[in-house]
């Protein structure tokens, strides 16, 4: 799949596989504790982090977990990711964004870009997230998506030593277009 074909764009964003010369500007946001907050990243985020990070986005296969760094104004301001169960033709939606941009919808938005691609290019018939159940902001995200809550797993996984429960949230194809918010 050529590089220019993986690019999605929406209204403020563009949607486009890692590079490189990301590692700046991912390291910039990622480096803040409030953004790590609820992600299993390491804490300090350092530089050698954000390397790694980019270098793994680089190689992962498109074809079982696409992902694209999320750019605003020439800017990597977050990333997106979608891992599909081929098998089961469902997909396990992941984001993050940097923090001085949370609250403006851009999330939302390239999420809704992802998950129709997910739908109309590869024919997954339920797309779904989760998050830790303290993480509001994320659980508004997957709502404004159209998705239903399906459920919470408590004590699912550990975050820093702490047990953590997480919220699940699905979307079935047929749903989709339906109450998008």
């Amino acid at each position: 799949m050529e590089t220019r074909e993986f690019e999605i764009r929406t209204e403020r964003l563009l949607l486009r596989p890692h590079r490189l010369e990301d590692v700046d500007d991912i390291f910039e946001f990622a480096r803040d504790p409030e953004w790590a907050r609820y992600l299993p990243v390491p804490v300090p985020y350092l530089r050698e982090h954000a390397e790694e990070f980019v270098a793994q986005r680089i190689l992962t296969s498109r074809e079982e977990w696409p992902v694209w760094a999320i750019v605003l104004a020439g800017k990597v301001i977050g990333g997106i990711g979608i891992r599909i169960d081929v098998e089961h033709a469902t997909g396990a939606l992941g984001y993050s964004i940097a923090k001085e941009h949370w609250g403006r919808g851009l999330t939302v938005e390239a999420a809704r870009a992802v998950v129709d691609w997910a739908f109309r290019e590869r024919g997954l018939a339920k797309v779904y997230a989760y998050a830790d159940v303290r993480n509001t902001s994320s659980l508004r995200v997957m709502e404004k998506l159209g998705m239903t809550r399906e459920g919470m797993l408590r004590g699912h996984r550990t975050l820093r030593e702490e047990r953590v429960d997480d919220v699940y949230y699905g979307l079935l194809r047929e749903e989709w277009g339906r109450d998008e918010g």
